[in-house]
C-alpha cells in the first residue's frame, strides 16, 4: 500500500480526465498505458468490465467517439478529488456546451504500489436523460 498525497491525487485525476479526451489514438492508447497496469480493470455499472490495456483502450476510444469527438459532451471535473492511502476518487461530467451536467459518475481508483491504477470503479451518480 502507498500513502497518495493530494497533489499526487489531483496529478492522477487530471490526466484521467484527458486520456478520456483525447482525440489522437496513439497519444491515446499511450496514455492507457501510462495511466493503468498492465492487468489493470474498470468496473462500469451493470457489472460490465473493461480489463488490460488493450480492453481499456478500446472503452476509452469507444467513449471518446460517442460523447467527445462528436461536440455534444466535454469531460469535466467536479473538482472533488480526494485520496486515502492507495486510493482516489473523484466526480466525472459529461457538460454540455452550455455548462450543464448531462451526466455524472462517481470515479474510485485503487492504486498499486507503482502509482498505475489497478481498479477503476465508476459508479453512476447522474443517468444521461434518455
Amino acid at each position: 500500500m502507498t500513502e497518495t498525497s493530494e497533489l499526487t491525487a489531483g496529478k492522477i485525476a487530471d490526466r484521467y480526465l484527458a486520456v478520456w479526451s483525447e482525440p489522437d489514438p496513439a497519444a491515446r492508447r499511450a496514455a492507457v498505458a501510462a495511466l493503468w497496469a498492465p492487468d489493470g480493470v474498470e468496473f462500469i455499472d451493470g457489472g460490465i468490465q473493461f480489463r488490460g490495456h488493450d480492453g481499456l483502450d478500446t472503452r476509452v476510444r469507444e467513449a471518446y467517439e460517442q460523447f467527445v469527438a462528436t461536440g455534444a459532451y466535454a469531460l469535466t471535473s467536479a473538482g472533488d478529488v480526494a485520496s486515502h492511502d492507495d486510493i482516489v476518487t473523484f466526480t466525472v461530467q459529461l457538460t454540455t456546451p452550455d455548462g450543464e451536467a448531462a451526466w455524472a459518475a462517481r470515479i474510485f481508483l485503487l492504486l498499486g504500489r507503482d502509482g498505475l491504477i489497478r481498479e477503476d470503479y465508476q459508479l453512476t451518480v447522474k443517468p444521461l436523460a434518455a
